[in-house]
């Protein structure tokens, strides 16, 4: 009979596991920084899209017959929409201070409930254009639901709702974002409103991303699903399944960057 014998020494055996014990304390390390900290993931998906950018940009874009300029230096900003009705050239103006209107370049007087609703709509569009910039504003609370996979790519899934401090009118919309886990771009978001009396759910996808100055930009096709009671896993299952119907198109067009 033959008789085998080892050449493993314990010394060797010692060695190696020693390197497999810190290799899975790294892979440990590496991964509770990774999938545990929501804000490190939001922070790397808002350099990779543009990051000191946004800080110090003059952006201009046309959206469904309405122009949109935002600029942004540090601490200030003014947000502008122009747009033209049946008689007139209506210019609205939102800065850190107060809101204007201008009809044919004279100013005019509002009611507070108008200018809030202004207000609402010309924030409402330029925050997604700007994904996902606006999701480090002091009133955003973030939290790491988990990863998943969509077309067999992987994704942290993200939680954003709003403090009623600074949150604005839609503070108590909650938010789903879909972070590629290797790219960190925002690939897919679902959003959770309230549209009068009735909450509704929006499910969106990102296409035609472009690199516009050192800024992406990217379009959405807007899912709808049937009825009002679905919630955020639901509506990503509903997706992956071709159970969502398209609603619209989130279009940019004439983008530019200064």
């Amino acid at each position: 009979m033959i008789q085998r014998t080892s050449t493993f020494s314990p010394g060797l055996f010692k060695w190696f596991f020693t390197i497999a014990i810190i290799g899975f304390s790294g892979l440990l390390i590496s991964c509770s920084r990774n999938f545990s900290d929501p804000q490190k993931i939001i922070d790397k998906s808002i350099r990779v899209h543009g990051g000191e950018k946004y800080l110090h940009s003059e952006i201009e874009f046309d959206f469904r017959d309405r122009h949109y300029i935002t600029k942004r230096q540090e601490g200030t900003f003014s947000k502008e929409r122009i747009f033209k009705d049946s008689t007139a050239t209506i210019h609205d103006i939102l800065t850190n201070d107060n809101f204007v209107r201008k009809i044919n370049d004279e100013i005019v007087a509002i009611p507070d409930s108008m200018a809030k609703k202004y207000t609402s709509s010309i924030n409402s569009v330029i925050y997604f254009a700007l994904l996902p910039y606006g999701l480090n504003d002091p009133s955003v609370n973030k939290k790491l639901l988990g990863v998943t996979t969509i077309e067999g790519q992987p994704y942290y899934k993200i939680e954003i709702t709003f403090g009623r401090e600074g949150g604005g009118d839609g503070h108590q919309d909650t938010f789903n974002y879909w972070i590629h886990q290797k790219d960190f771009t925002v690939d897919y978001l679902a959003y959770y409103y309230l549209e009068e009396t009735i909450w509704e759910m929006r499910f969106r996808k990102a296409i035609n991303r472009r690199n516009v100055d050192g800024i992406i930009f990217q379009d959405y096709i807007n899912y709808q699903p049937k009825g009002t009671s679905w919630t955020f896993k639901e509506v990503e299952e509903m997706y992956k399944s071709s159970g969502l119907s398209e609603l619209s198109r989130i279009e940019l067009k004439n983008i530019s960057v200064k």
